[in-house]
């Protein structure tokens, strides 16, 4: 089974290289970024899909035709690449490898991104934070108060350290890099075609699913993750705990809640509420316990919690790794 499932040797010492390459520099911009060249591809394939699409039904099939073709196009590219790399160039398949690894990892991004909105927030203003905040969330950030900018920032980190950090993770650990990114292919899907407005609302809605089932077993990883790195960071991981397991399933999302509600119990803050989304209010659960308001301190907390989970995460996948090379 691991060799179906793992038909190209991954050697571990790839991910270390990579995971250095992200705590160092990040995602450039300047770097040609496989996330791109997907979301180019799902703008391509839903163009061309929906020529011949109409009714909702015909919109449901053609989301489920993009979906998979995307995934399977996107894991097919990078399994081809990466084995004929291994059969003709060493070098070559170690440089690729720790590419797709590195980019496929955001923990550097998502730390560079909060301290973005916080340095505006203090050296420019209400309006500027808003302004960088916008580029990270799907919601209206024009009214926000700075509490409500600084509980945004908090949830972002949070869900994403499942979404950007421990489930690609989870993928390379079961599948190497391939179907590492065919996880960002299914990532990208959802944040492009999945959400719930009338265009997407019958197209977009396999790939909302999709993303659900697979970031279920990761969400849930990272919510115990988390718990772990707060009770090794010194924040109160009892209430991560707790809350987690009393808030965890109250937001709309089936797995985001519960990444969210282990940051909220670590760290005595109250994460939801309504949020605006595209003039409309949507009124979230509340998860966790006001003990203290979200500042500037709760954000950095948040973000160090994020690192954490991620060290923990690359442990993690590195044993099984290295597991599946020793008895492989």
């Amino acid at each position: 089974m691991s060799h179906l499932l793992n038909p190209i040797p991954f050697p571990p010492v790839i991910l270390i290289l990579a995971f250095a390459l992200d705590l160092a520099i990040g995602d450039p911009e300047w770097l040609p970024h496989p996330v791109r060249w997907i979301g180019r591809l799902i703008a391509f394939l839903e163009g061309v899909i929906r020529r011949f699409t109409g009714t909702p039904a015909q919109e449901r099939l053609g989301g489920i035709v993009l979906a998979v073709a995307t995934v399977a196009a996107v894991y097919a590219a990078a399994f081809l690449l990466l084995y004929f790399a291994y059969r003709h160039s060493t070098p070559l398949f170690y440089l690729l490898s720790i590419y797709i690894v590195w980019t496929s990892i955001s923990a550097r991004s998502l730390k560079k991104e909060a301290e973005g909105v916080i340095g505006a927030l203090k050296e420019r203003g209400i309006t500027e934070a808003r302004s960088r905040l916008s580029r990270i969330v799907g919601r209206d950030t024009e009214n926000l108060s700075e509490e409500e900018v600084m509980r945004a920032v908090v949830e972002t980190v949070s869900e994403n350290t499942s979404d950007g950090v421990v489930a690609p993770l989870f993928f390379l650990a079961i599948g190497g890099p391939p179907l590492m990114l065919a996880y960002k292919a299914v990532n990208t899907l959802d944040s492009m075609v999945g959400y719930r407005n009338p265009r997407h609302i019958d197209f977009g809605r396999f790939s909302a699913k999709l993303d659900d089932a697979a970031n279920s077993i990761p969400a849930r990883l990272s919510s115990l993750l988390m718990v772990l790195a707060s009770m090794i960071l010194g924040y109160n991981w009892r209430e991560a705990y707790r809350i987690s397991r009393r808030d965890g399933g109250k937001h709309p999302s089936p797995n985001s809640g519960l990444p969210e509600a282990a940051a909220a119990g670590a760290l005595g803050v109250r994460l939801g509420g309504p949020s605006r989304y595209g003039g409309r209010v949507s009124e979230k659960p509340c998860i966790g316990d006001r003990l203290r308001a979200i500042d500037a301190h709760v954000v950095s907390s948040s973000v160090n919690i994020m690192y954490a989970t991620t060290f923990l995460s690359v442990l993690l996948a590195f044993l099984a790794r290295a597991t599946a090379v020793l008895f492989g």
